[in-house]
């Protein structure tokens, strides 16, 4: 009774009228940020937290938390009109969200990735108040073995996109893992393959690697088309902005699949949006009966990703607020917030400031 209490005082806070302000201004902020290529939530979280300043702490926590949904919200907009990710969670969208912009269909994928990642944020809050302790007691017990078997998973998983050519997917990956080594070791701290530049130092960005892969190449391709005057026509709708029947049909699964996904995924430390993202669509990719669509436009491929990295920005909550430590670069820049207004993320959030909780 005491909890229901406290989720009740919870929703009485929500929903006062300058902390759904904030809410609308984070969300917006967000969505803006996530549309603009190269930044991020966890950049734009760092921007905006100077105004956070002499606020009350809970309307921080709602207006950064508005700002972070949003943002995930928003790389889909760009991945769908124009192949450009967004943020890095925003990449599988691309593959098939494109493609269906260019079948005219550019109104149901933007529809089915809002609709997606609504009916995926609310599960994944529906998670938090009920399997917060759980889940947090089965990521403590996930150790460098598992780890290993989770990133191998992943690695191993690039074989069922590669299609006809296991060789591309084989190469892709090596480049992968070439690009991921640069950097600073964490075990000795020696510097690898940076060449004397201190900016390599942190590593190659994700996001500048996705947004050098789809953004430049993209902006490059339309240049030479132009150049030779064969350029892509402009790209119509066809049809009806909204969904189908058969659409949504085919959508429905992957939704509900993909916010499952993504908040276990959430919930573990360090795997962030983009795998489970990725996971969400070799999922929907092994469970579809027509996995030749994949690439070509299959809805199914926007549904399921879109879920899956907004659900988990729920699960990446868990971590946070029960131990106090952040499941990516996003949830470690909200952790710096809850600690710049006086309160210690950890498991003593719940019984000090069941409220803000």
């Amino acid at each position: 009774m005491e909890s229901i209490t406290y989720l009740l005082q919870g929703f009485a806070v929500c929903l006062q009228p300058i902390n759904l302000v904030y809410t609308f201004v984070g969300v917006l902020l967000g969505t803006i940020i996530g549309v603009l290529p190269g930044i991020g939530p966890a950049a734009g979280i760092a921007l905006l937290i100077p105004i956070t300043y002499g606020m009350n702490p809970t309307s921080a926590i709602i207006l950064m938390a508005g700002l972070y949904y949003g943002a995930r919200y928003g790389g889909s907009t760009t991945s769908i009109l124009i192949r450009t990710p967004g943020e890095a969670a925003s990449v599988m969208t691309s593959l098939d969200g494109y493609e269906m912009a260019k079948k005219g269909r550019a109104g149901a994928a933007l529809a089915i990735a809002a609709i997606g990642s609504f009916i995926a944020g609310t599960i994944g809050v529906i998670g938090i108040t009920l399997f917060s302790l759980p889940l947090t007691e089965f990521a403590l017990k996930f150790g460098p073995a598992e780890y290993f078997c989770l990133m191998l998973l992943a690695m191993s998983s690039v074989s069922s996109l590669t299609g006809s050519s296991p060789a591309k997917g084989l190469l892709a990956t090596v480049i992968g893992l070439m690009l991921a080594t640069v950097g600073t070791d964490l075990q000795s701290g020696q510097s690898r393959f940076t060449f004397g530049v201190p900016e390599f130092s942190d590593g190659i960005g994700f996001v500048a690697v996705v947004v050098g892969m789809f953004a430049v190449a993209e902006v490059l391709r339309a240049l030479e088309g132009l150049c030779r005057g064969d350029g892509a026509p402009p790209m119509r709708i066809s049809g009806r902005l909204w969904l189908t029947r058969e659409e949504w049909n085919r959508s429905i699964g992957p939704i509900w699949r993909g916010s499952i996904i993504g908040f276990v995924v959430g919930v573990l430390p360090g795997a962030g949006g983009a795998i489970a993202s990725f996971f969400s669509y070799v999922t929907e990719k092994k469970f579809s009966k027509n996995p030749e669509e994949f690439g070509r436009g299959a809805i199914e491929g926007v549904a399921g990703p879109e879920a899956a990295n907004n659900s988990d920005t729920a699960g990446a909550m868990i971590p946070l607020l029960t131990l106090g430590i952040p499941g990516g670069g996003t949830t470690a820049v909200l952790s710096g917030v809850l600690i710049m207004h006086g309160i210690q993320p950890g498991p003593n959030l719940f019984t000090k400031h069941p409220d803000l909780v």
